[in-house]
């Protein structure tokens, strides 16, 4: 555990304009998080490459998901300070090559850039912000960045839809530029620079292994299948074989096996995993089927989006209200339950369906997801050891990003192999144009994108499967009122063991 050198405490005004710069960093790392599968269609409508849609998404959310634990110890070893805003420049970087990519290839690169920088941005945010203020002021600043992360939630599909239809898909990214810099500005002159020791060692070897090992499963996923086999091969070797082998042996590790192993942790992941897999999967290909099939503007597709994220943020706040009263096996069962009925809801939805059939999926999905994931990250911050804890929450936010990645690039390779042969005047270019599509091709696209949502429901269901195998947690501390808000924020951080999240009350 690092130390910082005696320094001048901080005061009000400057830690006032030092939370004023985070949330501001905070709400670009969410927006982007959402705002870009709006846009999406539009993009290969422009740069073609419809067969690598996945990658746009899995890339950042690769990267963004291996770095946090780095980015948590090097900020140990050289200062919150610096590691933060060398993040965002990373993330401001990737935005402005997203924004001027003239190839799928060279905004897959942009992306996986953003998504390094987006891993030090939210996580470091709620570091700072623990240094910053004492426990009893903490809830509220929490409170602050959670609403701040349900906005941006909600709203960043309705912003890249209006956007890409006002302006054009490429100021999704760049208007990170000015807000990013003025971030930038802010905590550069607010927030002092300290001299940090520390003992900590960083992981290279494990953090490498990891991602290549997560990388090779995703082209496994999404790759041809004569390639696939030596893919999965060598995602088995680096992760069970390598990985393994190397956190066993590191002082340091950034995935302790031994937590892995408690009954409790192992099943709250499967399902963190397998909820995650289906969800980011629905995030993705819902846009695309509202605009490659339905015809729809990218403003109208972001607009199908809002029950989704808004069950989500609704959701997740009631169920910390709920979870003393009734217990978080029951509410974990339930959303589970909600979010594979949506994903059957949207296996119904047909080229001349409804959009308030895709709307009432979404919701569902949504509302699922909010229940599912709050409710066993609750059971696991009340029944892991304190001297875990941050490290729990943390792999448990982890496990949801890693299965984002891994559903994606699957339900990516089940849409591209499902759109073999279709011919479209104007190639992929015209199937992500829906006002282009029309007779077999039209046809022949719904029904690709119809074989992901039933991918989805498979996944959403075998989440509800492993909920039954969920050990009991005794939740007598009680669970805080404000719980669900700042949880929103709180699976978000790289926590240090002590800073435990003040929606869990001491007993």
């Amino acid at each position: 555990m690092g130390h910082t050198d005696a320094a001048p405490p901080i005061g009000l005004g400057r830690r006032r304009a030092i939370t004023a710069g985070l949330l501001l960093g905070m709400s670009l790392g969410a927006l982007e998080a959402t705002v870009v599968s709006t846009a999406m269609p539009t993009v290969i409508a422009t740069l073609g490459g419809l067969a690598h849609y996945s990658w746009v998404f899995s890339a950042y959310l690769l990267t963004s998901t291996a770095s946090v634990p780095i980015w948590g110890r090097l900020s140990d070893l050289y200062g919150r300070r610096r590691m933060y805003l060398t993040g965002v420049a990373l993330f401001l970087l990737g935005s402005m090559i997203a924004g001027a990519s003239t190839s799928m290839a060279m905004l897959i690169a942009a992306r996986a850039l953003q998504g390094l920088g987006a891993g030090a941005i939210i996580p470091l945010s709620m570091t700072i912000i623990g240094e910053l203020y004492a426990i009893s002021e903490r809830a509220r600043t929490q409170a602050v960045f959670s609403g701040v992360w349900g906005v941006a939630s909600v709203a960043g599909p309705l912003v890249g839809g209006y956007i890409t239809d006002t302006l054009s898909w490429r100021w999704v990214f760049y208007l990170n530029l000015p807000f990013g810099l003025l971030a930038v500005l802010v905590l550069m002159l607010a927030y002092p620079a300290r001299r940090h020791t520390s003992n900590v060692r960083v992981d290279w070897l494990g953090a490498s292994l990891l991602f290549a090992g997560i990388s090779a499963l995703l082209i496994a996923l999404g790759g041809d299948i004569g390639a696939n086999a030596w893919w999965f091969a060598a995602a088995a070797v680096m992760l069970l074989g390598g990985f393994a082998m190397a956190e066993r042996r590191s002082a340091d590790p950034i995935l302790p096996l031994d937590l892995v192993k408690d009954p409790l942790m192992a099943r709250t992941l499967a399902v963190a995993f397998l909820a995650g897999t289906a969800l980011f999967g629905g995030i993705t290909f819902i846009p695309l089927f509202v605009q490659g099939v339905m015809g729809a503007t990218a403003t109208q597709a972001g607009q199908v989006l809002t029950p989704l994220f808004l069950g989500w943020v609704v959701m997740s706040i009631l169920c910390a209200r709920f979870t003393v009263r009734l217990g978080y096996r029951p509410l974990a069962v339930s959303g589970s339950a909600l979010m594979t009925l949506g994903f059957l809801v949207l296996t119904l939805v047909h080229a001349d369906s409804s959009r308030n059939s895709v709307l009432a999926g979404g919701l569902l999905i949504g509302s699922g997801m909010g229940l599912s994931m709050l409710s066993v990250l609750l059971a696991v911050q009340h029944g892991v050891a304190r001297a875990h804890l941050g490290l729990a929450t943390s792999l448990n936010q982890f496990s949801r990003s890693v299965g984002a990645a891994v559903g994606v690039a699957g339900m990516g390779a089940l849409m591209t192999r499902g759109l073999s042969g279709v011919d479209v005047a104007g190639g992929a270019q015209a199937v992500a144009a829906g006002a282009l599509l029309s007779g077999p091709a039209r046809l022949q696209f719904a029904a690709a994108l119809h074989q992901v949502f039933m991918a989805g429901a498979v996944l959403a269901a075998a989440s509800l499967v492993a909920t039954f195998f969920l050990p009991p947690v005794d939740f007598s501390r009680g669970v805080g009122a404000a719980a669900g808000e700042q949880m929103l924020a709180a699976e978000m951080a790289n926590l240090e063991p002590e800073d435990e999240p003040v929606g869990v009350a001491d007993s």
